[in-house]
């Protein structure tokens, strides 16, 4: 079966030739997913923070 391509020049240019677009709009992969984040870690939004620092161990001082 013979190679059959939808655009007739795409055989006389390689992949160098081939138009990229590269502004800023283009996204491969998103900077963070959706399991990455406090939700999908199962934990709730707002910190403990105050309480960890109050219950630090004597060393720490």
């Amino acid at each position: 079966m013979p190679f059959v391509s939808i655009d007739p020049g795409a055989q006389a240019r390689g992949d160098d030739d081939r138009a990229v677009d590269l502004s800023e709009d283009f996204v491969v992969l998103p900077e963070q997913t959706a399991d990455d984040t406090d939700r999908g870690w199962g934990e709730t939004s707002g910190g403990n923070d105050d309480w960890l620092l109050a219950e630090r161990p004597p060393h720490w001082s």
